[in-house]
């Protein structure tokens, strides 16, 4: 039986954009830091800085978290970083993990306004993870990154991705100012379906000005910015009929937990019931949505709402927000709440299937 990380990530390096064509390097990303010793280091895209680069946490300071929390979060930079893709699967056999499923970094926010330079830098990154799943031997999946401002170079580069074993693709809750319900993303669903591609909705937000509104006085860090776009996105993708019109199209909402299933499932419920339509008794599975649970979640109760064939887990390897544990998978096992048959079709089934993994 395969185990599954259906959300662990890579963090670009300046080595990344390596990949990018010779003729696009003038819009390779550039590392800045502040003056000082405050702060880390960020991407400079586009005359902008566009967010982190490395973790600025010490591997002591992430023991004490540990400590605290019972989650261990640190990994090494060679291996969160891609530097030595051996050393990664390596790691990936002591946590006693099978696949994982490569999400990036970077891109949770909006890295520019420009398809000129978008383009690119997509082009670089996914030729990268192309050159890591190669060396990864089948371990190593990966979901892709898209131009999505510029539709046509979008499905272009998403036939590349396929050809060279992405099995998602990237998006956010808010895509710059769309919703992931907007017709201009249908005849990207239409070609993943045909491709057999999920949609892995990933916490982020690519809209800077709400982004900017959130930010002002929110002291609850990355929920408001990042968490709560992803299960909006979910409520709208429902209700705006999305999966009736693309019935082979699957979707990942990833880490932004899953207690907030039956809420939001209650919620749908009543709006058909005031439309006159009938609701699914589980529209998770009618509707092939894919949620990532965490190891705190009440993952029980979860199942009255979602069954047990749509709820898949990640470690969140290679960062050290509130959402990482790297032992995610194994500490689902043993803090008991599910049996083993629900255990195996989470770290096995349920991603095999969203994913299309043979």
């Amino acid at each position: 039986m395969p185990t599954i990380d259906a959300d662990a990530h890579v963090v670009e390096s300046e080595r990344t954009w390596d990949y990018m064509d010779e003729a696009d390097r003038k819009y390779r990303p550039i590392v800045v830091k502040p003056s000082g010793d405050q702060g880390g280091e960020y991407w400079f895209i586009d005359g902008k800085i566009r967010g982190l680069v490395r973790i600025v946490m010490t591997a002591h300071e992430l023991d004490e978290v540990a400590d605290r929390t019972g989650r261990v979060m640190f990994t090494p930079q060679e291996t969160r970083e891609m530097e030595n893709v051996d050393a990664r699967v390596k790691h990936m056999d002591e946590l006693g993990i099978d696949i994982q499923v490569l999400y990036p970094t970077m891109f949770i926010e909006q890295i520019t306004e420009k398809p000129e330079w978008e383009i690119p830098i997509c082009k670089g990154y996914n030729r990268w993870l192309a050159d890591i799943h190669r060396q990864g031997k089948g371990r190593l999946r990966w979901i892709c990154v898209l131009p999505l401002l510029d539709m046509s170079a979008a499905l272009e580069e998403l036939r590349f991705c396929k050809q060279e074993g992405a099995c998602g693709v990237f998006m956010r809750g808010i895509e710059g100012r769309r919703l992931l319900t907007d017709p201009y993303f249908y005849p990207l669903y239409e070609e993943m379906s045909r491709f057999d591609m999920a949609v892995g909705v990933h916490v982020g937000n690519g809209n800077p000005q709400e982004l900017d509104l959130v930010s002002q006085y929110n002291g609850g860090g990355s929920f408001w910015k990042f968490r709560i776009p992803v299960i909006g996105a979910f409520h709208s993708v429902i209700m705006g009929e999305v999966p009736q019109m693309f019935p082979k199209l699957r979707f990942h909402w990833a880490e932004a937990a899953a207690l907030w299933i039956p809420y939001v499932v209650k919620d749908l419920q009543r709006r058909w019931g005031a439309q006159g339509k009938d609701f699914p008794d589980n529209p998770l599975k009618e509707y092939r949505q894919y949620v990532s649970c965490q190891t705190d979640d009440d993952v029980d109760y979860i199942f009255r709402y979602s069954g047990e064939d749509n709820i898949v887990i990640g470690t969140d390897y290679g960062h050290n927000d509130q959402s990482t544990e790297i032992e995610a998978l194994r500490n689902l096992k043993e803090q008991g709440g599910i049996t083993a048959p629900q255990y195996e079709k989470i770290i096995d089934q349920n991603p095999k299937t969203l994913f299309g993994l043979t």
